[in-house]
């Protein structure tokens, strides 16, 4: 999927980003923000996960940057799509979800990065220049926090409770920490809210929660945790 940047001339190209976000204003803001790195250009980009599919095919794209929520399916089942079909393409998440509880799968997804929306302003354009090296790019903490878990130290006990959960599993999950009901997560996440009702018996039964009130009590508790 990746492109020769070299042009006839000897001198390379801009590094072609392709742009995966369902809100207008970002897209802006990233054509802005890129527009100003004479060695980057934004090729194109996609609002919904079928859109991304098809558009990134034709993009030429040297990068793509993914968020995780989308009008149509997961981020994180776009990004192993991604991989799979280009599998030297480097993917770079921009997401408004906590890296704390999502950086890892995306990483394990296929993304080889992963920046908040809050601090995109200050890091994106390093964080892309990292990825289109061919190497891995984690805020300072997220990378201190992953070492932790190599190492066996205490960040490893908080994430070992939900690697057991799918990643629309562990969506839920966050959201039912964050205190939503289940048709709120319903609607947020665009599923009936018999989808929803299957996903939570689901994940308590893999946490082994006995009730209902134990599972919300676990999600609050697994998000408290998370963001310290």
């Amino acid at each position: 999927m990746t492109v020769n940047r070299q042009s006839p001339s000897g001198t390379e190209n801009p590094a072609r980003i392709f742009i995966v976000d369902d809100h207008p204003i970002i897209h802006e803001g990233l054509n802005s923000l890129i527009g100003k790195e004479p060695d980057m250009t934004v090729c194109g980009g996609a609002d919904s996960v079928s859109e991304a599919r098809t558009r990134l095919c034709e993009s030429r794209a040297d990068t793509a940057v993914v968020d995780l929520t989308l009008r149509e399916g997961s981020g994180l089942e776009l990004i192993k799509d991604i991989h799979a079909r280009y599998p030297n393409l480097p993917i770079l998440v921009l997401s408004m979800r906590d890296e704390l509880m999502f950086a890892e799968r995306a990483l394990q997804a296929g993304a080889r990065g992963y920046v908040m929306k809050e601090t995109a302003g200050a890091s994106l354009i390093g964080a892309l220049k990292t990825v289109l090296k061919g190497e891995i790019y984690l805020s300072d903490n997220m990378s201190r926090r992953l070492l932790a878990r190599v190492a066996g130290g205490n960040a490893a006990g908080r994430s070992l409770e939900t690697d057991r959960l799918t990643d629309r599993e562990l969506e839920v999950f966050r959201l039912l920490g964050n205190g939503l009901a289940t048709r709120e997560i319903a609607e947020k996440l665009h599923r009936s809210i018999k989808t929803i009702q299957s996903h939570r018996e689901n994940i308590k039964h893999k946490l082994g929660c006995r009730n209902a009130a134990e599972l919300v009590q676990r999600a609050v508790r697994w998000v408290e945790l998370a963001t310290k």
